[in-house]
């Protein structure tokens, strides 16, 4: 794939995996670690109340972009890639989707800083973003909160606390990080 960028406008070239996870009051319930014989008591809560983080992560530099709204859908899919190219709006941003029918381009408006690529149908296996949302939702289990405020606080404190090092090691791939560097590095 060659793009024609203009080298005044753009400074640099990223490549971004983009997707959406749904985090939720309803707790999910994971294995403990405890001495032979005891059991583990977690409290269980089922809640029906929502959140949703957007994420674009970078393998090649461990960059990411994450948004929390309620919902899905394409007025928030166009929202969202307005707002992430207003970050670091000199940077030339590929961006990796799925796809997932509000990611329809038909009526909206593609920022000019920002390139939608397509992964094949039906293999989410391809789109490292949900590995990144393993992780977290890893670390989701047994939490119980009392208030949407207080979920929507530890997603924004476990969000942060993931520096670039982490986001590389788990979004990291060599076929990625290959193809990404014979198009754009060599």
């Amino acid at each position: 794939m060659r793009l024609s960028l203009n080298k005044n406008k753009y400074k640099e070239v990223n490549l971004y995996f983009q997707d959406e996870a749904r985090f939720g009051m309803m707790n999910h319930l994971g294995k403990y670690l405890t001495a032979s014989g005891v059991k583990p008591i977690v409290t269980y809560q089922h809640i029906f109340k929502t959140t949703y983080l957007y994420g674009s992560y970078s393998p090649i530099n461990g960059d990411c972009f994450v948004w929390e709204i309620n919902g899905v859908d394409t007025k928030i899919f166009e929202a969202y890639l307005k707002e992430f190219s207003l970050y670091k709006p000199k940077e030339y941003k590929i961006v990796v989707i799925d796809n997932a029918g509000f990611h329809s381009t038909k009526n909206i408006e593609i920022p000019e800083n920002i390139h939608l690529l397509r992964i094949p149908p039906y293999n989410p296996e391809l789109n490292p973003c949900e590995q990144v949302w393993q992780y977290i939702k890893n670390r989701f289990k047994n939490q119980r909160f009392e208030k949407m405020e207080n979920l929507k606080e530890w997603l924004h404190k476990t969000v942060t606390k993931m520096d670039s090092e982490t986001i590389k090691s788990i979004t990291g791939n060599h076929h990625f990080l290959n193809a990404f560097n014979a198009a754009f590095i060599n």
